[in-house]
């Protein structure tokens, strides 16, 4: 059986490692680092991300304000507010919790946020800074799995890399961060996607398999290889009448067979869930010692 790459561990013990950098920049420097996060609508998923990001601040030790608004919020008070929020020097962070109503432009949102405030790394200027190698703010999915494969030893450089899915939010960004010719990463990167014609022969030749579709039972035993690392980036919830919620939570991979085949893998939940709010948490650390200049980024 696969080795299980467990982000909730992992993310555990980062977390403490980042209490422990907040309280000497606290006792140093009088910095706690200040996160703003914006709300808008009643989505069971986006309350439900906020609280653990809520959560995660505040064991860490970073004040979060958050602003919770109706569905029916204006696009115009919206932009305003986040005008405000660029331009107080107390703010150090600012977060727009996606997806927005329909009514309000997700772009003009937010490229509005300060790109040196934008701790979700959304910006095009941070999109930019992250394609050219420049150090940004980067998302905190592809960051997380960057940091989950090399925390558990698994060597990027040279190893081909195929990523199922080309979201803005993971498989771009992802392919952007794992390519470059740095430490950590240098690997050959394949994308595939919907319009991807026998998917399963690019996934065969995977050293490590990311799959981000957001649909279950993507990657079955038969499209991969022995051996492989296998990171499951989705989240679906499956109705299972013998939980108390009524539904159980799956990964884009069959589990139980892949992981018969991959060297190493990480599950549904408690995989790279509890990474990507962590590396949330390690850019709003980063902006505010940027912002007091104790840091370059």
């Amino acid at each position: 059986m696969a080795r299980i790459l467990s982000g909730k561990e992992l993310a555990a013990k980062m977390r403490q490692e980042m209490q422990t950098e907040l309280t000497e920049l606290k006792s140093k420097h009088n910095l706690v680092p200040s996160l703003s996060v914006i709300l808008v609508g009643d989505d069971p998923g986006s309350i439900s991300y906020v609280k653990g990001k809520e959560k995660a601040c505040a064991y860490v030790g970073i004040n979060v304000q958050k602003y919770k608004f109706d569905a029916d919020y204006p696009q115009a008070d919206l932009l305003k507010l986040i005008t405000d929020l660029n331009n107080n020097p107390d703010v150090n962070g600012i977060l727009v919790q996606l997806p927005l109503p329909d009514h309000i432009n997700e772009e003009k949102v937010l490229y509005a946020i300060d790109p040196e405030k934008d701790v979700d790394g959304f910006h095009p200027i941070n999109v930019g800074r992250l394609m050219i190698g420049a150090p940004g703010y980067i998302p905190g999915t592809p960051h997380g799995i960057q940091q989950l494969l090399l925390r558990n030893d698994i060597d990027i450089s040279g190893k081909h890399v195929v990523i199922v899915g080309r979201s803005n939010i993971v498989g771009k960004p992802l392919a952007l961060l794992l390519v470059q010719k740095k430490p950590g990463a240098n690997a050959t990167i394949t994308m595939c996607h919907t319009g991807t014609r026998n998917i399963s022969d690019f996934t065969k030749l995977a050293d490590i398999l990311v799959v981000a579709t957001g649909r279950p039972h993507t990657v079955n035993a038969e499209m991969v290889k022995e051996g492989v690392v296998v990171i499951d980036v989705g989240v679906n919830r499956i109705e299972d009448s013998t939980k108390k919620s009524g539904y159980r939570l799956i990964g884009d991979v069959e589990f139980e067979e892949v992981s018969a085949k991959a060297s190493a893998i990480s599950p549904v939940p408690g995989g790279v869930g509890p990474m990507t709010i962590t590396m949330l948490l390690h850019n709003v650390i980063q902006a505010a010692k940027k912002q007091k200049g104790i840091s370059k980024i």
